[in-house]
C-alpha cells in the first residue's frame, strides 16, 4: 500500500475515532444528563474517568505497537469504541453512564493520536513527520464534522440514536480503513523504517530524564487547554455574551484552523525545526484570549481560529518532538508514558474549567491563557537538536 494511501486511511479513521468520543460531550453532555437523570457534571466526570484509563493504557498500547505494529492494535480499538458507544447509547443511570465511558477510555487509551503516530513511526522511523502531518490534517476537521453532526442527530432523532449512529460508523468505516494499513515485515521489526538521519543522542540519562518531563509537563498544559475549549467552547464564549449560534461558529472554525496551520507546517514550517514550531503553536491561544478581552465577543471568530491553528501544530509537535529528541525506536511505549500526564490533565480539565467558568465566567479564559503561556516558556528550557531530513 502507497504511504499517501496509507495516510489518508489512517487519517479518516482518526477524524471517526475523534468526534465520536472526545468531541463527543460538548454536544450530548446536556440532553445525556437529563435522560440519565444526572447533572451536566457527572457526565463530564464520566468522561475525565475514560481519559485516566486511557493515560493508564497508552504505555502498554504503544508498547504493543512497537512490537507488531499499528494495523491489529487500531482494528480493535474500533470494536471497543463501537461496542462502548452503544453501551452509552442504552446507558439508564450513573452506574452504566460511567460503565460506557470506561470502555470508550479503553478504545481511547490505544486508538487516538499517540497510537496511530506510533504506528506510522513503527512503519518508517525517522521519515514519518510528514506522515504525522498528514494524518493530522485529516482529523484536524474532528471537531467540525462531529459537533454539527452530533448537534443534527440529537436534534432529530436524540442522542441515543446519535450514539448508535457513531458505532455503526466504527464498525461499517472505521474498521476497513484501519485495516488497510499495512503489516509490519518482520525483516523490518529491528530496522524501525527507512530512516534518513538519526536524530542527535539526548545524552546521559539524567539529560534525557530532563527532556522527558519538561515534554509531559508541555503537552499536559497543552492537551489541558485542548480538551477545556473541545468540552466548553460555547458554554464560556456564551458566558462571555456570545450568542449559541456565534459559539458554534467559533467551534465550526477549529478544524478548518488546525487544517491551514497543519498545512503550514507541511510547507514552510517543515524546513523549521519541530521545537521553533512548537514554540510558535504556544503562544497562539494565549494571543487569541488577548484579543478576545481587548476586543470583546466580535473577536471570538480570531479567537477560534488562532488556537484552533496553535492546537493543529502542537497536535503535529507531540508526535515529532518526542521522535526528534530519543529517535524511533522504543517510540510508542515512550511516547506513551510522557503522555501519561497529559492524559490525567485531559481527565481534570472538564471539570476544572467547567469549575472555573462557574466561578468566573468567560475570565476563564484567563487560566487557559496563563497555561499556554507557561508551555511556552518551558519550551525553552530544550536546546534544538539538529533536525532530521524528511
Amino acid at each position: 500500500m502507497r504511504r499517501s494511501s496509507t495516510v489518508v486511511a489512517l487519517g479518516l479513521a482518526q477524524t471517526l475515532a475523534w468526534a465520536s468520543t472526545y468531541y463527543l460531550p460538548a454536544m450530548l453532555a446536556a440532553p445525556m444528563a437529563r435522560d440519565v437523570g444526572v447533572t451536566v457534571p457527572t457526565v463530564f466526570a464520566a468522561f475525565s474517568a475514560a481519559l485516566v484509563v486511557s493515560a493508564l493504557l497508552g504505555p502498554q498500547a504503544g508498547r504493543a505497537i512497537d512490537r507488531v505494529g499499528g494495523r491489529p492494535v487500531l482494528m480493535a480499538t474500533n470494536l471497543v469504541f463501537a461496542l462502548g458507544l452503544v453501551l452509552l447509547g442504552l446507558a439508564s443511570g450513573p452506574t452504566s453512564l460511567f460503565a460506557a465511558w470506561v470502555i470508550l477510555g479503553i478504545g481511547m487509551g490505544s486508538g487516538l493520536y499517540e497510537a496511530a503516530f506510533a504506528a506510522l513511526v513503527r512503519l518508517w522511523g525517522n521519515d514519518s513527520r510528514g506522515a504525522i502531518t498528514g494524518v493530522t490534517l485529516f482529523a484536524g476537521f474532528a471537531s467540525t464534522v462531529g459537533w454539527p453532526l452530533s448537534t443534527y442527530l440529537e436534534v432529530h432523532h436524540g442522542w441515543r440514536a446519535a450514539c448508535f449512529v457513531w458505532a455503526a460508523l466504527h464498525l461499517c468505516a472505521g474498521l476497513p480503513l484501519n485495516a488497510l494499513l499495512p503489516r509490519v515485515r518482520k525483516e523490518a521489526e529491528s530496522a524501525q523504517g527507512p530512516a534518513n538521519e538519526a536524530p542527535a543522542p539526548v545524552g546521559d540519562e539524567r539529560s534525557s530524564l530532563r527532556a522527558s518531563l519538561v515534554l509531559a509537563w508541555v503537552f499536559a498544559t497543552t492537551w489541558f487547554i485542548s480538551t477545556a475549549m473541545a468540552a466548553h467552547l460555547p458554554r464560556v464564549l456564551q458566558a462571555g455574551g456570545a450568542s449559541i449560534e456565534t459559539a458554534v461558529l467559533v467551534g465550526a472554525l477549529i478544524g478548518p484552523a488546525q487544517v491551514g496551520a497543519r498545512l503550514l507546517e507541511f510547507g514552510l514550517l517543515r524546513r523549521l525545526h519541530p521545537m521553533l514550531s512548537a514554540r510558535l503553536a504556544s503562544v497562539m491561544h494565549p494571543l487569541g484570549v488577548v484579543l478576545l478581552g481587548v476586543l470583546g465577543m466580535p473577536a471570538a471568530p480570531l479567537f477560534g481560529l488562532l488556537h484552533g491553528a496553535g492546537n493543529g501544530i502542537l497536535t503535529i509537535a507531540k508526535g515529532t518532538l518526542p521522535l526528534v529528541v530519543f529517535g524511533p525506536e522504543g517510540y510508542g511505549h515512550r511516547q506513551g508514558v510522557i503522555m501519561v500526564p497529559a492524559r490525567v490533565a485531559q481527565a481534570l480539565a472538564p471539570w476544572a474549567f467547567g469549575s472555573a467558568i462557574d466561578h468566573w465566567g468567560a475570565a476563564a479564559l484567563v487560566l487557559s491563557a496563563s497555561l499556554g503561556l507557561l508551555a511556552f516558556a518551558s519550551l525553552f528550557l530544550l536546546s534544538l537538536q539538529p533536525r532530521t531530513a524528511n
